[in-house]
């Protein structure tokens, strides 16, 4: 079975640099930003080698120019972006198919996204795992996703929480910080 031609492109943010991958069937991988084009290029190619540069679909073009909105603070909708899922498992799927649904500045828990696919509070855990495996964070919004209790949570993008509360911060959302794990004597 040979896989499909996977074309890539590098872009800027306010943010930082972005990397995107498609193929014919859609929007496959996603890398949020880091300081530099050439580590987001070496980053986004770890997970999807043999991806090669290449000028964008229009669809590309607009999730580019909604990623480089998004990172201006505007207001974004990605949920009509064709995504290729196709090498998720079906549970993962339906996962981010629910979580796609969360629009700018709403945010759900691990948990409560396992009961709203039917699920046991058990399986809070998948759900977070699912969320670390996102191949295409922001399009699927997993930053939107939070620990019991409003925490944020983990993030397993680079920046890790903190560059989830400011994803957050940007649609308006305001975490609290998680509590010391030791407190001081206070002298």
């Amino acid at each position: 079975m040979g896989q499909a031609l996977m074309h890539y492109r590098i872009f800027e943010t306010a943010s930082g640099f972005c990397g995107i991958v498609w193929n014919e069937a859609g929007i496959t991988r996603f890398q949020l930003p880091t300081s530099k084009a050439d580590v987001a290029e070496r980053m986004l190619l770890r997970r999807a080698s043999g991806a090669q540069r290449s000028s964008p679909t229009q669809q590309v073009s607009d999730a580019i120019a909604a990623a480089i909105r998004y990172f201006n603070g505007e207001e974004t909708d990605f949920s009509t972006f064709k995504l290729d899922l196709s090498e998720q498992d079906s549970f993962s799927t339906e996962i981010y198919a629910a979580t796609r649904q969360l629009g700018w500045g709403r945010t759900t828990t691990y948990g409560a996204l396992a009961k709203q696919l039917g699920a046991g509070p058990e399986a809070a855990r998948d759900v977070g795992q699912a969320m670390a495996r996102n191949p295409v964070p922001l399009i699927i919004p997993c930053h939107r996703v939070l620990a019991a209790g409003g925490k944020v949570g983990g993030f397993s993008a680079p920046g890790g929480a903190t560059a989830k509360a400011r994803m957050l911060e940007l649609e308006g959302v305001h975490t609290e910080p998680s509590p010391p794990v030791q407190k001081s004597f206070g002298f």
